[in-house]
């Protein structure tokens, strides 16, 4: 059974709550990754900020990403998976999510994110390609 912790990016950078969106933006363009955890002060985990939510929710609307918290784009809870829950719990809560990279929690602690290229890399191909066509369609 392959469980979230096997297949993980376990380097994991968080934007903090109160940093500005104009932060979150280069520390994505200084790591070249598309999406960062949002971490409290507690460091417990707030919420995913994505590329496309600084592109679509801040610049396209006229919005100054200087003057906007990362905490402003954390929208509910955080859709995450716990770090011994196998492939198939990762599977399931990305379709039904429509979520690309999944947070992995142990406890309450943020130890790793799990991408869609994550999976493609460790799973077989037919549950890999079940899971692309699922988030590339509506």
């Amino acid at each position: 059974m392959t469980t979230a912790r096997e297949i993980m990016t376990s380097d994991v950078t968080c934007v903090n709550a109160s940093d500005t969106v104009l932060d979150a933006a280069k520390l994505m363009a200084q790591k070249d990754i598309g999406a960062l955890p949002i971490c409290g002060e507690d460091g417990r985990l707030k919420g995913m900020l994505t590329d496309r939510d600084v592109v679509v929710k801040v610049l396209a609307q006229g919005k100054d990403p200087r003057a906007l918290h990362a905490s402003e784009l954390a929208q509910g809870e955080a859709v995450t998976i716990g770090a011994d829950d196998d492939a198939s719990e990762i599977l399931r809560t990305m379709t039904e999510y429509k979520v690309r990279r999944l947070p992995v929690i142990d406890g309450h602690k943020l130890v790793g994110v799990v991408a869609q290229a994550d999976v493609a890399r460790a799973l077989p191909n037919p549950d890999a390609g079940e899971l692309v066509e699922a988030l590339s369609y509506d």
